[in-house]
């Protein structure tokens, strides 16, 4: 297994990032946080753990330059911002396809709270490169018109006890053209605290990633 600090180039910045490599690595799973965080949230970065362990790649990154983080933490302006983020996300998805050791590993992505939005977002514009997505207590709904464009499967995970944010899976889900499903954690609130939740979401997230390709899929 190899592990790096990478430099990913998106809109003239340059965004940190961790790439983590199993050996014989299966697929590459490309981490979008949610609000205010970044590439060190626990929670995802437990995920990843899981997903190495399964022969996934990982690559966790920050969506945001220091510098807009700054300012973020000030106006939450950034984080809403779902045109610049899937935006990073793609040019994480091209830099993936150029980098040596992830170049031939189909790309998956993760996406945590406005994350998902994000995630789902350069899902649907890049139909060729994302062979699937996987919400965590995700806000798929703000994803907009975005939603009827994907392409890719679906994997919606929500706390049983996050009752808004299942309200609004469930009307996101309608929206999807794509194969998709919602699963719900039981007792699981927004941040999967609960003994055993996260394992739960690491579990069924890398049981989607590891299906089989639909047929006719590349």
């Amino acid at each position: 297994m190899t592990s790096e600090a990478v430099r990913i180039p998106a809109d003239g910045a340059a965004l940190s990032g961790d790439l983590v490599v199993p050996g014989a690595a299966r697929a590459v799973v490309l981490f979008a946080h949610g609000s205010g965080s970044s590439r060190l949230s626990p929670r995802n970065r437990a995920v990843a753990t899981a997903l190495q362990h399964a022969g996934l790649a990982t690559l966790l990154m920050d969506l945001l330059t220091e510098q807009e983080e700054q300012v973020d933490a000030f106006t939450a302006g950034h984080r809403f911002d779902i045109a610049l983020l899937s935006g990073r996300l793609t040019a994480a998805i091209d830099w993936l396809g150029g980098n040596p050791a992830t170049a031939a590993l189909p790309v998956h992505l993760f996406g945590a709270s406005t994350g998902a939005a994000a995630a789902l977002t350069a899902a649907a514009q890049q139909p060729d490169q994302v062979r699937s997505v996987v919400s965590r207590g995700g806000r798929p709904d703000l994803a907009g018109d975005a939603l009827g464009r994907v392409r890719a499967p679906v994997l919606l995970i929500v706390g049983g006890e996050d009752h808004e944010v299942l309200r609004m899976n469930r009307e996101a889900a309608a929206r999807l053209q794509a194969p998709h499903e919602i699963h719900v954690v039981p007792s699981a609130t927004h941040l999967f605290e609960e003994p055993g939740t996260l394992e739960e979401v690491a579990d069924v997230a890398c049981r989607w990633f590891l299906r089989p390709a639909r047929p006719g899929a590349e």
